[in-house]
């Protein structure tokens, strides 16, 4: 039995030292969520007007320039709204990135349905 032990981790060793110098193992990390814009079709294209209205007050406004980024924040999700000027309109939706409160990747039709359904918007 004794025999055996020992083969066993020769085995071992000799298995670990075939491996590259240097080699790097690969990490587990959270699945790619794709950008579609299934789902924000209420959202895309809105004035700040309409984004108010959709979610409540927003918990942050930051503009520069032309451009203008609103944004909300609730338990599951926060949704960033950009919006951009387009020929002769005001501002409206181009872009939105959504995150869960930790910084992980979450769908932005599901934050969007989440943000909506919170009560009295805020």
């Amino acid at each position: 039995m004794r025999t055996r032990t020992i083969l066993s981790l020769a085995l071992a060793a000799g298995l670990g030292a075939c491996a590259a110098p240097g080699a790097v193992v690969p990490t587990v990390s959270r699945p790619v969520v794709p950008y579609t814009s299934a789902g924000l079709e209420r959202v895309i294209g809105q004035d700040a007007a309409g984004l108010v209205r959709l979610f409540g007050q927003p918990d942050a406004d930051i503009r520069e320039g032309a451009a203008r980024k609103l944004q909300f924040a609730g338990p599951i999700c926060v949704l960033d709204a950009y919006l951009y000027p387009k020929e002769n309109e005001g501002p409206r939706v181009t872009y939105l990135d959504a995150r869960e409160p930790d910084g992980s990747t979450i769908d932005r039709a599901s934050c969007v349905a989440a943000l909506t359904r919170r009560e009295g918007g805020k």
